[in-house]
Parts: C-alpha cells; sequence; structure tokens
C-alpha cells in the first residue's frame, strides 16, 4: 500500500515570516516548537534563518537539539518551558535561553547555572506558564540585575480581536515591565495582528508561519494527497466501512484511499470530510479507520488515482473546522507515514 503524499513550501514559510515581520517595526523571531508545527524544524529553522530570523523559541529544551545541529552556534535559541530540573546539562552545552516562570526555576537558573542567559515569562491573566505579578514584584530588581535577555508573556484571546481579555493583558503587562531596561515580548501570531500596541520589542509568530488561523492573509504551507489503492461498485442498498454506518441510496463507486487516523486524520471526520479529485469534491463515507478512508467518487467522470484533503480546494483551516477543532491540531497529528516531499529555501 502506498503512503499519502504531505508537500511542504518552505518558500510559503518564508513568505509567511516576512510579511509578518514586515507588520512591526520590531525584531520578529520564530516559533518552531513540536517539530515546527509538524512541518519539519529543520528545515523551516534553516530557511527561516537564511530569511533572517536570528531567534527562535521551542517549548522543552530536547527540541533545542535539532535546531543546534542545523543552525550551529549562533543564532539564540529560547525555551518556554523554562529551565527544569534535568536541563542543566543541555541548556549549558546548547547555549539555550530558558524562560524562567517562577521563582523556583530562578533559583535553579541562578544556582546551576550563573551568568547564562536567561528570559523571564510573566503571568498576566492566563494561568498557565509565568510569575505571577506578586512573584514578580518580590524578585524583579534581583532578576533584572542579572541581565534577563527578555521579559515576556502570553495572550490567551489572541485571535479573537474584540476580546476583552487582550486590553486587559496588554495593561497588566505595561503595568509590570513599563521601564525596565530589557526587550520585551507579548505578541505571537495574533498579537501581531493585533496592531503595534502589542508589539514592543520582539514578536513571536507560530501558526502564521505554517499557513494557520488567525492569520488570514497566510500563503498555505502543506497540501496533503492520498493515493486510491482500490475503487468497487456498490449496489444501492449495500453498506461500506466498520458498523454499516454508509448504506448506498444509489449505485455507486467508491473508492478506497490510503489513509486514516494513524496518519493524523480524524476518527471525527467520519461522514463529515470532503475530498477533492482537481475541483470536483468528493465525500468521505463511512467511518475513518486506522489505515483506510472511503470516498464516494461516483459523480467523477473518471477514476482517480489520488485524492487530496488540504490543498487550494480545501484549507487546514477549513478541515479543522469539520473535525471541531483548530488547524494547530491538524498540522501537529500529520502522521509519520506520509511521503513528505519539502521544496523551497
Amino acid at each position: 500500500m502506498s503512503t499519502g503524499r504531505l508537500t511542504i513550501d518552505l518558500d510559503a514559510v518564508v513568505a509567511n515570516w516576512r510579511t509578518l515581520d514586515g507588520m512591526t517595526n520590531c525584531k520578529t523571531a520564530a516559533v518552531v516548537k513540536a517539530d515546527a508545527y509538524g512541518v519539519g524544524a529543520e528545515n523551516v529553522s534553516k530557511a527561516l534563518f537564511k530569511a533572517g530570523a536570528r531567534k527562535f523559541f521551542v517549548a522543552v529544551a530536547e527540541e533545542a537539539v535539532v535546531l543546534r545541529e542545523a543552525l550551529g552556534p549562533g543564532p539564540e535559541i529560547s525555551v518556554f518551558s523554562g529551565h527544569m530540573r534535568g536541563d542543566t546539562d543541555l541548556i549549558r552545552e546548547l547555549n539555550l535561553t530558558p524562560m524562567l516562570n517562577s521563582v523556583e526555576q530562578m533559583t535553579q537558573h541562578f544556582e546551576t547555572l550563573p551568568g547564562h542567559s536567561f528570559g523571564i515569562q510573566i503571568d498576566t491573566g492566563m494561568n498557565r506558564l509565568g510569575m505571577e505579578p506578586q512573584e514578580w514584584g518580590a524578585v524583579a530588581d534581583l532578576v533584572l540585575a542579572q541581565g534577563p535577555k527578555l521579559v515576556m508573556s502570553h495572550l490567551s484571546c489572541a485571535d479573537e480581536p474584540d476580546h476583552p481579555m487582550n486590553p486587559h493583558q496588554l495593561d497588566v503587562f505595561k503595568q509590570l515591565t513599563d521601564g525596565i531596561n530589557v526587550p520585551r515580548s507579548l505578541a505571537a501570531t495574533g498579537g501581531i495582528l493585533l496592531g503595534p500596541d502589542y508589539h514592543f520589542d520582539l514578536t513571536r509568530p507560530g501558526i502564521g508561519l505554517y499557513g494557520g488561523l488567525p492569520f488570514e492573509q497566510a500563503t498555505p504551507v502543506i497540501e496533503l494527497e492520498l493515493p486510491v489503492v482500490q475503487i468497487r461498485d456498490v449496489a444501492e442498498g449495500e453498506v461500506v466501512g466498520y458498523g454499516n454506518s454508509w448504506q448506498a441510496e444509489r449505485p455507486s463507486r467508491v473508492a478506497t484511499v490510503s489513509g486514516g487516523y494513524a496518519d493524523g486524520i480524524f476518527r471525527m471526520l467520519s461522514d463529515k470530510a470532503t475530498l477533492y479529485h482537481g475541483d470536483k469534491p468528493c465525500p468521505l463515507i463511512g467511518r475513518v479507520s486506522m489505515d483506510l478512508l472511503t470516498i464516494d467518487v461516483t459523480d467523477l467522470s473518471e477514476d482517480p488515482e489520488r485524492l487530496t484533503l488540504i490543498g487550494p480546494q480545501q484549507s487546514l483551516d477549513t478541515l479543522a473546522a469539520k473535525a471541531g477543532t483548530i488547524g494547530y491540531e491538524v498540522l501537529t497529528q500529520l502522521g509519520a507515514r506520509y511521503n513528505r516531499r519539502t521544496y523551497g529555501k
């Protein structure tokens, strides 16, 4: 059985980074955590470095190994999860910049790696990561005397431009950091789109680099095509797939396609998704199984060899909406079995 073909356009990633960078008057980093949102951190980071990116963010220290090997010693690589116990050697060896999230992490970092670079993350209301305002107030003078590379926070509702949480977090961040002589960062992709009040000294686009919302002007980065394994005629009244969940209401032609939930195609898409042959829609019928999908191709004038799940006809976020999720999840769940074709920078 042949596998699906996942095409990744690095030129599109670079174009998206440059467009987002052009929306600000500050420095623009790149978030390449989770293997660059499933797209491939090594290739993405190399392409963005060539384009001018000099600061990168990962979620955990282990993710930085691939980046440092790909980029060499020059670029700054920051770690959102901060300095966890057991990370000390890796932080030192790879020259990483942990974003310290608590007094405990601060103590751990200062005691084990005195003089090593670090940043600070402050919680401004999301209650996920970062020092709480009272903690920051208690240690700010001590921390600032050690010369942090960055002080940052993260917006919880930036994908909703009119949400009152956005100006609230902006106000809290300014109250906590105005007047400090350290670069500041508040905006990821959604924050960039909120406008210059949110940009400060550094922005950290993630999903927008990879073609996802809320960056509506993004250039699509991926295309996913699935090969047809077999095509059969199904008589009116016959059933297809597990649980007899689809029954033919007319004589039908059904294509069995290589791809399933083992490849990141959610079972939730059963009887909901559409694949395409050129511009012609072909509904997914019956249940998504581990390795296979069944597609109604009755209305096509020819038998297809491949069908497109993500591409010009159906965006990443359109497919995500049908699954009741978001583009982030679709991207990061793309399976390891795909034949990946990467082109561009």
